[in-house]
């Protein structure tokens, strides 16, 4: 199916292809978790990674080695999760985060300093930001770093062992230099968190002195990204290596910054940032395409039992029940993948020079991109798990690269922001509307500032009252509806149905909120009271804007074979999502009794038509082949 796969590879193809044909070079790299002492997995990996540096900083400007290209960057991220999961990270690690930094955080001394050297692979770093006590809580972190006038330099400091740097990949083995997010103390004041380049090891590779370095040893997976712990005891750096792009310090020790507000202004840092977790869910995304690759053309080619009295057993993927088990996964993959790109093209446009992008759209985006990623890491997980299980004990084979893709992914819903804590921003930014000054991210910050703008906005404005009202018009019980099948395909269903539940259930955060702190109770209480409903209001947000992102892509697609196909996938998903949701939809009368079976069939009807062209489905997601023909993949009854 060439014209999908065209479809879906979109504006970036190229970059994709480039990545594509440098993994299916190095198929080597695949099975080196398994046949190489660790040490020696790192460095194979380290090895690739600067092979394949000019491809995968493309990002970066051109004076400094790259090719200016946001987007191909992106993609090319992502297309490398068809590969070893630990040279997408080591990409992540080195180019995303600790050259991203550099880039984003730093000004043009900093540049013209390191980024040529980090973007070619000269400069190995580390982003060290995460401590032992502090992962989530950014803004808590116990590093120091203080300003010493007399000698011009700041003094960056463990001061406990909570504030340890950890889990820091680079850190146990490859990197010569950190980023290193401390509390910025100057004139005996703190300024709150901001980021220094601080060297940990010299050209021989051994500490510095002052820092101490330590491995985090043997994990569940990614085992060839050397992941350590930083401890630093008064080690000094010049003024300059301060990334002064938000707040400088001059030599007299004269601490200034255009952002007043030390709130905004740490989110504006952080919001810098954003692209760690868009690269992060569209990984993870293309992570459950490998699995379903695999298990999708295992159960075609795989049989077990069959009709009584018949000489032929039956496929796999000819009964319901793995249609049932791994059909709608492939659905919501696709949905997700489409969900990516519009996440990728925002990111680009406000990223890219956009001079009429604002604050308002940075808010929006680093929402979009916080639960794009929840949603996207947690569909891996239960993807891979699926195809597991759906592939028997051969599924549990390492050779069969199931294994690894299980452990090297489960990472990535506590990484790069905790997923949970992430669909509570999304909920945040849905009912503060991207206000400006949005307070902090901890329960009681978010408690107060709804307490007092919030709340007031959500429940109290006529227009949102009429908006629920028009979406129970939109969307009726239809239990008197003498064929419940009726409208189940229509996009604007599906749609009204997603968006009531969104608008519902934050009218109902609003109001449970508003209620408590009105009657007087603690607004710490009354949030954690409400956090379940908060992070199911997200949820439904995500889930919404998911499913019009795939309603927009079938729209747009070439027509033919390329939409048909599409259309049948979307419907699967729509359903499968509603199906998933039908006891809140039964509780709220949105769903009647006979109608909600009819989704059930329908959905099992759709399976069916999906079926025969499941394999063509995986393919047109371009994995190279020595990724997908493991040891227990038979051949194809449809190839």
């Amino acid at each position: 199916m060439t014209g999908l796969r065209e479809y879906l590879d979109g504006p970036h193809k190229a970059a994709r292809d480039v990545v594509r044909e440098g993994l299916a070079a190095h198929t080597e790299l695949l099975d080196a978790g398994l046949r190489l002492p660790r040490d020696e997995y790192r460095d194979e990996v380290l090895a690739l990674l600067r092979e394949m540096s000019a491809e995968a900083a493309r990002g970066f400007p051109k004076e400094y080695g790259g090719q200016g290209d946001l987007g191909g960057f992106l993609a090319g991220f992502e297309t490398l999760a068809f590969g070893d999961l630990s040279l997408m990270v080591k990409a992540g690690v080195q180019f995303g985060l600790f050259a991203g930094a550099i880039l984003h955080l730093g000004t043009t001394r900093h540049h013209e300093a390191y980024l040529a050297d980090a973007v070619e692979g000269r400069l190995l770093g580390c982003f060290a930001m995460t401590e032992t006590g502090h992962g989530s809580n950014v803004q808590a972190l116990g590093t120091t770093a203080t300003y010493d006038p007399a000698t011009g330099e700041f003094v960056v400091h463990t001061p406990t062992p909570a504030a340890r740097k950890d889990y820091i990949g680079n850190a146990a083995r490859h990197g010569r230099m950190a980023a290193v997010f401390a509390q910025l103390v100057v004139g005996g004041e703190s300024h709150g968190v901001h980021c220094l380049l601080v060297p940990i090891r010299d050209e021989d590779g051994e500490p510095l002195p002052g820092v101490t370095l330590t491995d985090c040893g043997p994990k569940l997976g990614l085992n060839g990204v050397d992941n350590g712990r930083i401890v630093f005891d008064q080690v000094r750096v010049p003024r300059e290596a301060l990334l002064d792009r938000y707040a400088q310090v001059d030599a007299d020790g004269n601490y200034q910054s255009d952002i007043e507000n030390p709130d905004r202004r740490f989110f504006t840092m952080l919001g810098t940032l954003v692209q760690g977790r868009v690269s992060v869910g569209g990984a993870a995304i293309n992570a459950s395409k490998v699995a379903l690759a695999i298990a999708i053309r295992y159960a075609d080619g795989r049989r077990q039992f069959g009709a009584p009295g018949s000489a032929e057993e039956t496929l796999l993927l000819d009964y319901r029940m793995h249609q049932r088990r791994l059909l709608p996964l492939l659905a919501r993959t696709y949905a997700l993948h489409f969900a990516q790109a519009d996440l990728v093209a925002e990111f680009v446009r406000i990223f890219g020079g956009d001079a009429e992008a604002g604050d308002h759209d940075r808010r929006a985006l680093e929402a979009q991109a916080a639960g794009t990623k929840a949603v996207g890491t947690w569909h891996a997980t239960e993807t891979i798990q699926q195809c597991r299980e759906a592939c028997g004990g051969a599924g549990y084979l390492a050779e069969n690269r199931l294994a690894a893709l299980k452990s090297d992914t489960d990472v990535f819903t506590t990484f790069e922001g905790d997923n949970t804590v992430l669909l509570q921003l999304v909920a945040k930014g849905l009912l503060t509307g991207y206000r400006e000054s949005f307070g902090k991210l901890d329960p009681l910050g978010t408690a107060r500032f709804i307490a007092a703008q919030a709340v007031e906005i959500a429940v109290e404005k006529t227009a949102l009252r009429t908006m629920v009202e028009r979406l129970r018009d939109a969307v009726p019980n239809r239990a008197d509806v003498t064929d419940p099948d009726a409208g189940l395909r229509d996009d604007a269903y599906h749609a009204g149905l997603l968006r009531f539940r969104e608008e519902h259930m934050l009218a109902g955060v609003a109001r449970r909120l508003k209620g408590g702190i009105d009657a007087g109770d603690e607004p710490f209480e009354v949030f954690n009271r409400c956090q379940d409903h908060v992070i199911a209001a997200g949820r439904a947000h995500v889930d919404r804007v998911v499913l019009e992102a795939f309603q927009t892509a079938v729209q747009a697609a070439p027509a033919g074979a390329v939409r048909d196909r599409l259309k049948e996938l979307y419907d699967l998903h729509a359903l499968a999502t509603i199906e998933a949701d039908r006891a809140w939809y039964l509780e709220h009368g949105r769903l009647s009794g006979p109608r909600s079976k009819a989704i059930t069939a329908l959905v099992n009807e759709l399976c069916g038509q999906v079926r025969p062209h499941a394999v063509a489905l995986t393919e047109a997601f371009g994995v190279p082949g020595a990724a997908v023909e493991v040891p227990m993949v038979v051949p194809s009854q449809h190839e």
